[in-house]
């Protein structure tokens, strides 16, 4: 029973840090990247359909993406989500296929990019300290229920907040990767 709630936990703090990843993936840091677009969603037919679905994405040189719709008429729609999106890029048509450059990151705009990527850690940080309190509540009832030692019981709390310090170390390195990446000029 211990095994599974462990078991359990490290599951659910592997995806709070992948989660993590990918959130600070969609941060801009001056350098192309595919998934910068990830968040844009492009009105298809009526649904909000994620730009990567309607159109090939690709790194044409480390300060431009391109992108080139399946369908010719989705160009003015892909243009607009992408002018719409909070990102501050502004796309280029060129025939079937738009640019879109990448401009250089101010350093006022690098200082509220780390301010983000704190908060998204902070967030990460939370996540990993609730499954720790939710398995810790787990074998407490199992001592309670008088299906574990006490000895059994410390024993697992222990191990959970090694799981824990081990998740959140992890989180700060993450951290620290993306805030360097954002500083450098």
């Amino acid at each position: 029973m211990i095994n599974e709630i462990l078991d359990d936990a490290k599951i659910r703090m592997e995806k709070s840090v992948e989660s993590l990843k990918s959130e600070l993936m969609r941060l801009r840091t001056g350098r192309a990247n595919t998934g910068l677009l990830d968040s844009i969603k492009v009105d298809y037919y009526g649904s909000p359909t994620p730009l990567s679905q309607v159109a090939n994405i690709n790194v044409q040189d480390a300060r431009t993406l391109s992108v080139q719709p399946w369908e010719k008429n989705m160009m003015q729609l892909i243009e607009k989500a992408i002018l719409e999106s909070d990102l501050g890029l502004n796309p280029m048509s060129a025939g079937e296929v738009m640019r879109i450059p990448i401009p250089p990151l101010t350093q006022e705009r690098r200082l509220d990019l780390v301010k983000i990527v704190k908060h998204e850690g902070e967030g990460g940080k939370v996540a990993v300290r609730n499954i720790r309190r939710d398995a810790i509540s787990h074998i407490k009832e199992l001592l309670k229920d008088k299906d574990i030692s006490e000895d059994d019981e410390r024993r697992a709390e222990e191990q959970v907040q090694k799981l824990t310090d081990s998740h959140v170390a992890i989180i700060d390195t993450l951290l620290k990767e993306k805030e360097e990446e954002l500083m450098e000029i």
